[in-house]
C-alpha cells in the first residue's frame, strides 16, 4: 500500500515530511520521495529506505509545503524513476491506488514525454492537459473524475499556485488534519497525531484546497461545502514503533494485548446472528485475508456454515453465485 503525507505550514516542512512518512512505513513500501516548494518545485526520490531519501535532503531547507510518498510497486519496477512525485507540465502529483485505464488515457495523451512506467505519471498527464484547459485546478480536477477508472487519493501541486495544496479521492483512503502549525493530508490518522488530533474525513470525489490557514472543501459538482473536524482519541506513541526493528514486529508483541482489549470490548447482545446463512464469503488481502482465515476456522467449527475467504484484488473479478442466505464480510485494515 502506498502511503501519502502532504503539509503546509509555518514550520519547515522537510522534518514533518520525513517524520510523517515514517509513521506510514507499516503500510510497506520499495520506494519514497517528496516534492517541495522554495522558489520552485524541487523533488527527490530514492529506492529502498525513507532513510535513502532522508540522506538527500537538507532539514534546514526554507520551505514551508510539500507533498511526501511512500510508493508500493503496481506499474513499473521499484526504482527512483518510477518513485512518486511525478511531474509533468505545471502539475506534482503524489498517488495512492490503481488507475485502471491508464494504457487508454496513455494513447490520448501522446503528446507528453513519460520518463517513468507508471500510471500515476499518465494521470500527472492528464491533470496538467485538463489544468491548460481550465486555467483553474479545481474545475480540472472535477472533470478528471469522470475520465478515470479505477482508484486514487492524491497530493497536487501546480506551479502556478505554489501557496496551496489540493487533493482528491476515489476508493482509496485519505483524511485532512488541521493544526496549530499548519494543515495536513494523510493516508491515516497515526501519521498526523505526532501535531494535532483533528481530523477531516474526504468523502469520494470531494476535492480540498489547503493552505497555511485555511482548508476549504468542494463537493462532487464544485460547490463549497462544510465538514465534521473530529477529533481522534488515540495517542500519538500507539503509532510509532516504541524500539521495535519494524511495525510487523510490535504488531507481533502487541497481539495478546490487542485480543484481550478486542475481548474484553466486546459485547455479545451485538454480534450478528449468523445461523440464517447457509453460505459466508470473507475478502480481504494481506493481514486482513489471515484474519478471515482464523474467522472461517471459527464460524465453520462452532456455526456449521461454509466460509470461503477470498483475496479482495481478485474477488471483484470472481463469478459468484448469491442467494438470500449469502452473507459477505469485507474486512480491511
Amino acid at each position: 500500500m502506498c502511503g501519502i503525507y502532504c503539509y503546509i505550514g509555518k514550520k519547515k516542512a522537510l522534518p514533518i515530511l520525513i517524520s510523517g512518512l515514517s509513521t506510514l512505513e507499516y503500510r510497506g513500501y520499495d520506494s519514497a520521495g517528496i516534492a517541495y516548494v522554495t522558489d520552485k518545485i524541487n523533488i527527490a526520490k530514492e529506492k529502498g529506505k525513507l532513510k535513502n531519501l532522508e540522506n538527500l535532503l537538507d532539514k534546514e531547507t526554507d520551505t514551508y509545503m510539500g507533498i511526501g510518498h511512500t510508493r508500493w510497486a503496481t506499474h513499473g519496477e521499484p526504482n527512483s524513476i518510477n518513485a512518486h512525485p511525478h511531474k509533468q507540465g505545471k502539475i506534482t502529483i503524489v498517488h495512492n491506488g490503481i488507475i485502471e485505464n491508464y494504457n487508454k488515457l496513455k494513447e490520448e495523451l501522446n503528446d507528453y514525454k513519460l520518463k517513468s512506467e507508471t500510471d500515476t505519471e499518465v494521470l500527472c498527464c492528464l491533470i496538467d492537459k485538463l489544468y491548460n484547459k481550465h486555467n483553474d485546478i479545481i474545475k480540472a480536477l472535477l472533470e478528471l473524475k469522470d475520465k478515470v477508472k479505477g482508484s486514487y487519493a492524491l497530493g497536487v501541486i501546480v506551479d502556478d499556485d505554489l501557496n496551496n495544496i489540493y487533493t482528491i479521492r476515489k476508493n482509496s483512503p485519505l483524511i485532512l488534519a488541521t493544526s496549530d502549525i499548519g494543515n495536513f493530508i494523510a493516508s491515516d490518522i497515526p501519521a498526523i497525531l505526532e501535531y494535532t488530533n483533528k481530523y477531516i474525513l474526504l468523502d469520494n470525489d470531494e476535492i480540498a484546497k489547503l493552505n497555511k490557514d485555511t482548508i476549504t472543501i468542494y463537493d462532487k459538482n464544485g460547490v463549497i461545502i462544510d465538514k465534521n473536524i473530529n477529533t481522534f482519541d488515540g495517542s500519538y506513541e500507539s503509532s510509532c514503533k516504541n524500539g521495535y526493528e519494524h511495525f510487523m514486529l510490535k504488531e507481533i508483541y502487541e497481539q495478546p494485548e490487542v485480543i484481550k482489549n478486542t475481548i474484553n470490548s466486546l459485547d455479545l447482545s451485538t454480534l450478528p446472528d449468523l445461523s440464517k446463512y447457509n453460505k459466508i464469503h470473507i475478502v480481504g488481502c494481506g493481514s486482513a485475508y489471515h484474519a478471515g482465515l482464523v474467522g472461517k476456522y471459527f464460524i465453520e467449527k462452532y456455526n456449521n456454515i461454509e466460509v470461503n475467504v477470498e483475496i479482495a484484488s481478485e474477488y471483484r473479478y470472481k463469478k459468484c453465485f448469491y442467494d438470500k442466505n449469502t452473507l459477505v464480510i469485507f474486512i480491511s485494515q
